[in-house]
């Protein structure tokens, strides 16, 4: 692993494209690390208030916001929003200079991370496909897990930065692995959730005391992040935080598509994306994903 010492990070300019419930911490951390931080978000009024709050720059443009930056970081919504930051009139890639690196924290497709790292290639620019895990309150307290795919030597640029906001960085490939260990991450969550979405509805249909039958098993094989995380909101009905059904079907479709690609079948993963198709029927779109027991 390589560590950067502040007097290497001081004061080095970076970019942050896209300040969502992930991105706008992310790059709070960055600004808080010693980097001087300008961001770029389409809705101009959340790039303001994210400069009142760290003091950081802002642009007009993603361009603009790339211009002086050795690092530029981008976490959108989907392939679409990133090609239209990284590769439009007014992208990322327009502003960046040979030797910089450009690092995609967005979750997508590996078929178009392979596509970034072509093109910024061919402009001399570095690029990683980074996705993150654990959420909005694993942004915000600096503790993402993030999945990196691309070349050592553009990894080592970039992993420095990223200790600013993450608990574990790794290197796991070429192009676009980054983004199919997401997709193996998210179909682990689905499985996982609707598991204990029925445990829950069984124990209730039972009339158990949940909670006490949770703090023992918890204890034992059956133990989760989601079931020590989730079950106490789950009991209770509440769903209005955390990560969106929306974007967690977002997420699958990529997976079984990826899926279809490789010939692989993933029967799990694609019932329980219908599950959540139910839930989007019930008003759902963006519950937290543990909203799998409201619908049972």
């Amino acid at each position: 692993m390589v560590t950067n010492n502040k007097e290497n990070t001081m004061g080095q300019k970076v970019a942050f494209i896209g300040l969502g419930v992930m991105g706008y911490p992310m790059a709070g951390h960055l600004q808080s690390s010693g980097y001087q931080v300008c961001v770029y978000n389409r809705t101009t009024s959340k790039a303001e208030q994210w400069v009142k709050t760290f003091s950081g720059d802002m642009a007009q443009s993603p361009a603009k916001a790339a211009e002086d930056a050795e690092l530029v970081f981008v976490c959108v919504g989907n392939d679409d929003d990133l090609k239209s930051v990284v590769l439009g009139d007014d992208g990322a890639l327009t502003g960046m200079r040979p030797g910089t690196v450009l690092v995609d924290h967005t979750t997508a497709s590996a078929n178009v991370a392979k596509e970034l790292h072509q093109i910024a290639n061919e402009r001399q620019v570095g690029f990683l496909d980074a996705p993150v895990s654990g959420g909005q309150a694993g942004a915000e307290n600096g503790a993402l897990t993030v999945m990196v795919g691309g070349e050592s030597s553009v990894f080592d640029k970039a992993e420095p930065a990223m200790e600013a906001y993450s608990r574990c960085c790794k290197l796991l490939g070429p192009a676009g692995t980054g983004q199919m260990a997401k997709m193996m991450n998210q179909i682990c969550i689905a499985g996982v959730v609707q598991g204990l979405a029925e445990a829950l509805n069984f124990g209730q249909q039972a009339g158990l005391d949940c909670e006490a039958v949770i703090e023992v098993i918890g204890q034992g094989a059956a133990q989760s992040w989601q079931m020590q995380n989730r079950y106490q909101t789950m009991l209770k009905g509440e769903y209005d935080f955390g990560f969106a059904v929306d974007w967690m079907r977002k997420d699958l479709d990529i997976a079984l598509q990826q899926a279809r690609e490789l010939g692989v079948t993933l029967p799990l993963t694609a019932l329980v994306d219908q599950f959540y198709a139910d839930v989007q029927k019930m008003g759902g779109n963006r519950w937290d994903t543990s909203s799998l027991l409201a619908r049972l």
